[in-house]
């Protein structure tokens, strides 16, 4: 805790919240038909993901070598063919496509100080009344699922997982936190002129006991009310853990000419798992941060992508670091393809397709 002494009675305070958290770009590994959470040991999976994390990544993910996935969109043009929907960088970041991945170690309680020359200081740093401990006991092993893939109802959707139609690249004006305002919980039925940010966020409860569950959720869960306001976990499960949130963002700019969308106007969009609805819209999250790593980067109150108890690699490290696919396929990004690659016959190119 930093606290400077008030000096004058005639100064005035306000207290506020804000948000202690690491961000940092996740470089693309590859793009694959594997699913080492749900169908590990399977090739092909039933649907395609992207990869983020170190390139150990494989078809089955022992607990002593694990990394992070998730799903990819691609539109339908009016011919009925498919072309994949790029990501693009993130505001602030060199990686490469990929995601932005926050880890959130909670409210902290912060004095703004207003003194009687109207100059205005941070007076006080004081952390919130619950931080939460990423123990020991959460390490290698520990996964977590959010979302479902087999959803196609709007009011299904897990709180923390939302799109927002960003009107320019340069997402401004800012739209507010995660999940509020416009966002909506499945695909835009618009044309967006600075394509789609995606959130997934994950629950920050755990049961203190077990690494993961058959569903992969049983073992998680979110806090009572906001983890924004520092809410109490559920007694079930007491432990709270650093909010992981994944942030995705998708170029949808190419497909923007209405066109090109189907003839009764609806939106073109299209999960890799066939959803046209973006319900299904889910993160899988496999623990691969080496012995006690994030521990230390919670403890030491890491922000952004600066932090002293770690080693960080440049852009350009993160973004050599590429991973061939397992099951090979094309998948729609130089060509456009008559079905979505998610089944196990082979998708045959359209020439016909406009996009």
């Amino acid at each position: 805790m930093l606290v400077k002494a008030l000096v004058t009675a005639a100064a005035t305070a306000s207290l506020v919240t804000a948000q202690e958290l690491m961000r940092f770009g996740c470089a693309q590994l590859t793009i694959d038909r594997v699913d080492p959470l749900v169908e590990p040991g399977n090739m092909p999976s039933a649907h395609m993901h992207q990869i983020i994390g170190g390139n150990s990544f494989n078809a089955s993910m022992e607990p002593s070598n694990v990394d992070p996935q998730r799903t990819r969109p691609a539109p339908r043009a009016r011919n009925g063919t498919f072309k994949r929907v790029p990501q693009y960088t993130n505001l602030g970041l060199g990686t490469k496509a990929g995601m932005t991945i926050y880890y959130i170690r909670g409210v902290v309680r912060v004095f703004i100080i207003m003194k009687p020359s109207g100059f205005t200081s941070l007076e006080s740093y004081i952390p919130g009344p619950t931080e939460p401990k990423l123990t020991s006991n959460i390490a290698q092993g520990f996964r977590m699922l959010v979302g479902d893939s087999t959803n196609r109802v709007a009011n299904k959707v897990p709180k923390g997982l939302c799109f927002r139609c960003e009107s320019n690249m340069q997402q401004s004006p800012f739209g507010g936190a995660p999940c509020t305002g416009s966002d909506i919980p499945g695909f835009p039925k618009q044309p967006c002129g600075g394509g789609w940010r995606v959130t997934v966020t994950f629950p920050s409860c755990w049961d203190g006991k077990n690494t993961d569950s058959p569903d992969h959720k049983s073992h998680i869960a979110y806090p009572n009310g906001a983890f924004e306001m520092g809410s109490a976990c559920p007694s079930t499960h007491p432990v709270k853990i650093p909010q992981v949130m994944y942030e995705i963002i998708f170029d949808t700019r190419q497909f923007n000419n209405k066109a090109e969308w189907p003839a009764d106007g609806s939106q073109p969009f299209y999960w890799s798992f066939g959803d046209n609805t973006g319900y299904g819209i889910h993160g899988d999250y496999l623990f691969g941060w080496k012995d006690n790593a994030l521990q230390k980067a919670m403890d030491g109150h890491c922000a952004n992508d600066r932090c002293a108890p770690l080693k960080r690699q440049t852009e350009a490290q993160a973004n050599a670091c590429l991973k061939s696919q397992s099951f090979k396929e094309s998948i729609g990004d130089d060509q456009c393809e008559s079905s979505i690659p998610l089944s196990l016959n082979s998708s045959t190119a359209n020439p016909s397709c406009p996009l």
